[in-house]
């Protein structure tokens, strides 16, 4: 709405905003001196409990290290950057916070716990992300019980993002309690409880080096990252703060040598968990960082610089010094394609329309390359009822992915029949065979890829039967379009229609009693490759320090898609969550252990309102180790999305001599960088 008023009125209201805006300001420098001290979950919270003269939060543990770790060849990395300097190349370090987080899944951690006396065993019902996991973690953990006499029951789960995959402590009070009480008992957390017990993501200090010769081509990476873990070791920590860091060092690029050093280290906080990208993301916002700062020492075009150390397709399969071998990849496609959609060339034009308003205005990209799949073995089972439907059980436990959505269409489109047919069978650790929960990107990777190894066998299974009943030999029938037929005739039955009839057909072979019934095993030979190139653009009040991300594009390879608006769905979900962690999410303590982001009041979490239109492209190269081709999507929407807003904020800042700036790059945070005319490093 426009409203006319005169100069009196204006000039009076020009007063009180510059009041305002001098009020903000000296709100500013307040809360930035009194959270300061604060950041337990900042650079000081894993720097103090890592010093010399920390106090030991368990005496067991000295110097508060939980686990040291290292990989690589040290020899050939340090000879490398030797090189670097003796023939006039270049050397790029940073050291980066990445902030502690909280999944804040919609719906907070709930369970039932339940005794049958007459069974002698438990019932947990719970939202978790995988009911094997949890049933093993609490049968064999804490009741020593055989992990029959307890049954984990899953329904609907409301977000989940890594935090749900533990067995928690709660879930053995109840079950406990139930026993004790001999009745029902339930539990729900509320938001506050959420914050201070559920597992929290990240926290960490990313240190790097990156050396290159007078060309600009990549010699070795240097890579040392220190995570703080928590009080508690949660039983997935050394896995995400070690693995999956180290095997996406080298993402899209040629580095010839790499090395890594980790310490997980104890701190005053609750235990980390996985959190979508799960130690992925950290070593993709590394290496994009270093790479601008390499831009930036070099004197290169940032695009220019990537484009000389992409890894080529014609490389492929490409194996990386620091362990994985790439089936298959087209970078510089997917990174002109990322550009394209961003309009890249056209940025000039509207940065300085942006400052004509008074704004600074920045564009980052960050290209990643990330490894899915996890547990590298899955089982599923595909059973026939009499009912004419098929079902498939499979510990695969849907929190957003859409299994509805995919793994019917899948199965109907191998058997030939109708998706209304397929029924899923999950969440009941009674009826699903033990598995891997849905972590890792893995659930279409794995169990899709089991999945269609099952319908095979049913369907070999069924060429058998048929040609029991129709009095055949086996090579004789041939199966198409959902129907068995014996090769030039007329005689045909329906797949649904043979494994009815399978149940009543005397003198089958032995194996054959289950009819068309099959359980297959999908073993991988080693990890799936999603990558992509996004593109980050943002606008900057100066007077305000207020981040707004005004533009987004992302061209990702999940290899073949089989659903596109999941996909989608997928990809924004990730880049919310690592917007979210760029612009303010940051979970608190004080000096003391105290929390002081305990609800959505103190805590930012990202509202639709502060992202614009995502445009998303698709550059799908199959995957050469999986029957279906897929690479898994969940996680590579973080992946792009940290580094490539970083990298934006920071382009934006560049102008005002501002050249790091550690997460979160809230308001207070960055107009304190901006008046201070100097790094401000997260305190």
């Amino acid at each position: 709405m426009r409203v006319g008023c005169g100069g009196a009125l204006v000039n009076a209201f020009q007063r009180n905003l510059h009041a305002d805006l001098r009020q903000f300001q000296q709100g500013i420098r307040t809360f930035d001196s009194f959270i300061a001290p604060a950041f337990s979950g900042s650079p000081a919270g894993v720097d103090r409990a890592l010093a010399a003269s920390a106090h030991p939060i368990w005496p067991e543990a000295a110097g508060n290290i939980a686990f040291d770790w290292a990989d690589g060849d040290t020899a050939a990395v340090d000879a490398a950057f030797d090189a670097a300097i003796r023939g006039g190349g270049h050397v790029a370090s940073v050291r980066l916070h990445d902030t502690r987080v909280a999944p804040s899944a919609l719906e907070p951690r709930a369970a039932i716990g339940q005794w049958d006396e007459a069974t002698q065993r438990y019932t947990l019902t719970a939202s978790t992300q995988g009911v094997a996991v949890v049933r093993r973690l609490l049968a064999e953990g804490v009741f020593r019980i055989p992990p029959s006499q307890l049954r984990v029951l899953t329904p609907d789960v409301g977000g989940g993002f890594g935090m749900k995959v533990q067995a928690y402590p709660e879930y053995a009070a109840l079950l406990f309690a139930a026993r004790r009480v001999g009745r029902p008992v339930k539990w729900r957390a509320t938001r506050v409880e959420s914050f201070l017990a559920d597992t929290h993501g990240r926290d960490g200090m990313l240190e790097g080096d990156l050396a290159l010769d007078a060309t600009g081509r990549f010699l070795a990476l240097r890579a040392r990252t220190r995570v703080g873990i928590g009080a508690y070791v949660t039983a997935f920590a050394a896995v995400f703060g070690t693995n999956n860091t180290k095997n996406c060092l080298s993402s899209v690029y040629r580095i010839p040598a790499i090395v890594i050093d980790v310490t997980l280290a104890f701190t005053n906080a609750a235990p980390l968990g996985p959190y979508r990208g799960a130690g992925r993301p950290e070593a993709l916002y590394l290496i994009e960082r270093l790479i601008d700062q390499a831009a930036v020492a070099t004197g290169m075009d940032r695009v220019e610089l990537r484009r000389r150390n992409l890894i080529p397709a014609a490389a492929m399969p490409y194996r990386t010094p620091n362990g994985p071998v790439y089936d298959s990849g087209e970078f510089e496609t997917i990174m002109d394609q990322a550009l394209a959609l961003a309009d890249w060339k056209g940025f000039p034009q509207r940065r300085a329309a942006s400052e004509r308003a008074g704004r600074l205005r920045g564009i980052g990209l960050g290209c990643f390359l990330e490894v899915a799949g996890g547990i590298l073995d899955e089982t599923v089972e595909l059973r026939f009822g009499d009912d004419g439907t098929v079902a498939l059980h499979t510990g695969a436990q849907p929190m957003g992915q859409g299994h509805l959505s995919t793994f019917p269409p899948l199965i109907a489109a191998r058997l030939g029949i109708d998706p209304s047919a397929v029924r899923l069978v999950q969440g009941d650790s009674d009826l699903v065979p033990a598995g891997t929960p849905s972590v890792a990107s893995r659930s279409m990777m794995m169990a899709g890829s089991a999945a269609s190894m099952a319908c095979d066998a049913s369907i070999e299974n069924g060429r058998r039967v048929a040609a029991h009943y129709f009095e055949a030999a086996v090579p004789d029938v041939e199966f198409a379009a959902g129907r068995f037929r014996v090769k030039g005739t007329d005689r045909a039955v329906g797949l649904l229609d043979l494994a009815a009839r399978a149940r009543t057909l005397p003198d089958l072979a032995p194996d054959l009693q289950g009819g068309l019934d099959s359980t297959a095993k999908f073993v991988s030979p080693q990890m799936s490759f999603p990558n992509g190139c996004h593109v980050t653009e943002v606008e900057i009040d100066p007077e305000t320090g207020a981040v707004a991300v005004v533009g987004y594009a992302a061209v990702d390879d999940v290899g073949r898609i089989v659903h596109e608006t999941i996909v989608e769905g997928q990809i924004h979900g990730g880049i919310a969550q690592g917007l979210g962690q760029v612009l303010g999410e940051h979970v608190v303590y004080d000096e003391h252990g105290q929390l002081l982001t305990a609800s959505f009041m103190d805590y930012m979490l990202p509202r639709a309102d502060d992202l614009p239109t995502l445009r998303v492209g698709h550059h799908g190269v199959p995957c050469t180790t999986n029957p279906l081709g897929v690479k898994g999507a969940g996680e590579s929407g973080v992946a792009g999305a940290l580094p490539s807003a970083v990298n934006a904020v920071l382009d934006a800042l560049a102008g005002r001599g501002v050249r790091e700036l550690d997460m979160p790059m809230s308001p207070s945070r960055v107009w304190a960088a901006l008046h201070a005319g100097v790094s401000n490093r997260g305190h």
